[in-house]
């Protein structure tokens, strides 16, 4: 719980950074490009994350790797996670701001379960008629959840559309009680 608040308060933060700035879509992609480093390059991610390297050794690291292929900003907002030793929450801090921006961009996100994984048509499909019926536009990410029997249960904006089997077969038997 306490690794959400962090990410949610950096992800708010540099959102609210990348709006005054109008530098939003370039934040996202050195999010992004970071991400993916951090994914190809995990012995990088664990030097920035360690305690028992100082934070001068780490913030000079970035300059060296990052300054002039990245928003300056950005860099300070690396420099920040370095200092409050936070580099750790980082990939939660990119789905907070990917959220944000999504969300400034009129888009709902939500979750459908299934008893087996989605094709991307099926979910897209799904995004589709949830759009409709909900009247936003909807990203939809897949989960499953074998003990569905059936169906899908789609969950967004506090909202549960349940068409599983399983609910039908527990109405079923309430009704017949």
């Amino acid at each position: 719980m306490a690794e959400l608040a962090v990410a949610m308060t950096y992800g708010e933060a540099l959102f609210g950074a990348a709006k005054d700035l109008n530098k939003v879509d370039e934040f996202a992609k050195d999010l992004k490009d970071l991400e993916s480093v951090f994914e190809s390059e995990p012995d990088f991610y664990t030097f920035l994350s360690s305690p028992s390297i100082p934070a001068k050794d780490k913030k000079q690291v970035i300059r060296e790797v990052f300054e002039g292929k990245t928003e300056t900003e950005f860099i300070n907002f690396l420099n920040v996670l370095i200092d409050k030793c936070r580099i750790n929450a980082y990939s939660q801090i990119v789905k907070v701001y990917d959220e944000l921006v999504s969300r400034a961009e009129g888009y709902s996100y939500g979750r459908i379960v299934s008893v087996n994984p989605l094709t991307p048509q099926q979910l897209s499909k799904f995004e589709e008629e949830t759009a409709k019926l909900l009247n936003v536009k909807v990203h939809l990410k897949n989960e499953t959840d074998p003990g569905l029997i059936g169906g899908v249960v789609i969950y967004i904006e506090g909202k549960i559309i349940d068409a599983s089997v399983r609910n039908r077969l527990q109405t079923l038997a309430g009704s017949l009680m």
